[in-house]
């Protein structure tokens, strides 16, 4: 057994999450130290203002504006980067790794555009690195993963990984209100940024997806891999019809696998779940996500996904680990060196491989004969329609026309949507949501 008297932790960014890991672990000190066998002392922080006024008292003198001098401390053992951002975070990574350190993020962007480097090194100089806060806030799905669900294969994982959408979601399905206003009001509660982009046109849960699906499968899934889609064209109309055709609507990280043709398909888009499903039912900033194993069946995860004490408990959650291993050389299962091994040959799954029912859009003129020119359209492609709706539309000589199809594939719709913004007839571009049916 170590001769430690503590394990010593570096806090790069002491913003929102590194605040709440200061505070839970200064309030939990004495029972986590009970628990682990050894206390844990947050020894530096590295900010970017000096001056800058903090919920919580930090002793100043532990405090720097120089994060590489934190990832280069021999005196710090765990290295915590929650800064946000890339390049900045990355540099932090390679120091401390290269050093044989042990780093815990919570940042999905950087894990998704450098994950294969960060875990290269980390097996090349001896270092580790723990994620668990960088998807899903508190829900401890990478342990899931990669611990309770190891004896399984996962033909498909998906849920709801970003609070904000679901939020805005919830909101506007509950009181009917327009996207704008949802979204202002998300912004002066906090769950949204200032540039909701990241959020709302899905790519943060993308950069999440992308962690989930190598974790799950070894492979590495760029975004401009993935179908990517955000909420931000969703109307109170939309979910307004899908509620009367028995839907909820979710911004959805979608992963599958087939093992048979070894194809892999990443999708991230709003969709359309029934509502008997229990994923649909979830609101406010709550994520969920169902896990479908071969062995296990499915099983499902529900909790905060972001906020300061689900990340916070994360992270904490990782310096638990981190101590551990430290101590006995225990859980090392749960570190980088042991990624699952990509089957021979997986890859991903073309267009015309990926498969669903679809909810189409229309805002066409009022005219006799224009019902009859889409179906015509869809018909030539393949896509066979099962329902129509329609409704007056906001402006005037125009209807909106709602359709859902029966099951066709990404490649044939998509040239469908094609053609049909093309009509004369078609006033707006066309808005589709595929119908998630999942059998849970």
């Amino acid at each position: 057994m170590s001769e430690r008297r503590s394990v010593n932790v570096g806090l790069c960014g002491l913003g929102t999450v590194g605040q709440g890991v200061w505070k839970h672990l200064q309030r939990s000190q004495a029972e986590l130290s009970a628990r682990l066998g050894l206390p844990v002392v947050v020894r530096r922080a590295a900010v970017r203002s000096l001056k800058k006024a903090r919920a919580i008292k930090f002793p100043a003198s532990r405090l720097t504006t120089d994060p590489l001098s934190i990832a280069t401390d021999p005196d710090i053992d765990i290295v915590c980067e929650l800064m946000g951002g890339i390049d900045a975070a990355r540099d932090v990574t390679r120091a401390a790794l290269k050093r044989g350190k042990i780093v815990i993020s919570a940042n999905k962007a950087l894990i998704s555009a450098h994950g294969a480097e960060i875990f290269a090194l980390a097996r090349q100089h001896g270092g580790h690195f723990f994620f668990e806060a960088s998807v899903a806030g508190g829900i401890p799905i990478i342990k899931a993963l990669r611990e309770g669900l190891v004896a399984n294969r996962f033909p498909r994982i998906y849920g709801i990984l970003n609070g904000t959408c679901n939020y805005i979601l919830t909101e506007m399905a509950s009181a009917g209100a327009p996207y704008a206003g949802v979204l202002a009001e998300a912004k002066r509660l906090g769950y949204a940024e200032a540039d909701e982009s990241l959020d709302v046109q899905g790519w943060d849960t993308a950069h999440k997806a992308a962690v989930l699906a190598w974790l799950a499968h070894g492979i590495w899934v760029r975004p401009d891999q993935m179908i990517v889609e955000g909420i931000d064209r969703i109307t109170p109309a939309d979910l307004s019809n899908a509620a009367t055709l028995g839907y909820g609507v979710k911004l959805l990280a979608i992963i599958t696998r087939d093992f048979s043709t070894n194809e892999l398909s990443v999708r991230v888009h709003p969709t359309l779940l029934p509502r008997r499903n229990v994923i649909a039912n979830v609101g406010g900033v709550f994520n969920a996500i169902a896990v479908t194993g071969d062995v296990v069946g499915t099983t499902l995860y529900i909790g905060r996904g972001a906020g300061q004490d689900a990340t916070a408990s994360a992270v904490i959650s990782d310096i638990a680990d981190a101590v551990a291993l430290i101590r006995y050389g225990k859980g090392a299962h749960l570190t980088s060196e042991t990624a699952p091994p990509p089957r021979q040959g997986c890859h991903i799954a073309p267009p015309e491989r990926i498969r669903s029912r679809y909810y189409l859009r229309l805002t066409v003129k009022d005219r006799p004969g224009v019902l009859a020119r889409v179906a015509a359209v869809m018909a030539r492609h393949q896509v066979s329609i099962a329902s129509v709706l329609q409704h007056p539309a906001d402006r005037p000589g125009a209807a909106a026309l709602v359709l859902t199809t029966h099951e066709s594939d990404e490649r044939s719709i998509r040239r469908a949507l094609a053609v049909l913004a093309r009509l004369s007839s078609v006033l707006e571009r066309p808005l589709l949501l595929r119908i998630g049916d999942f059998g849970d």
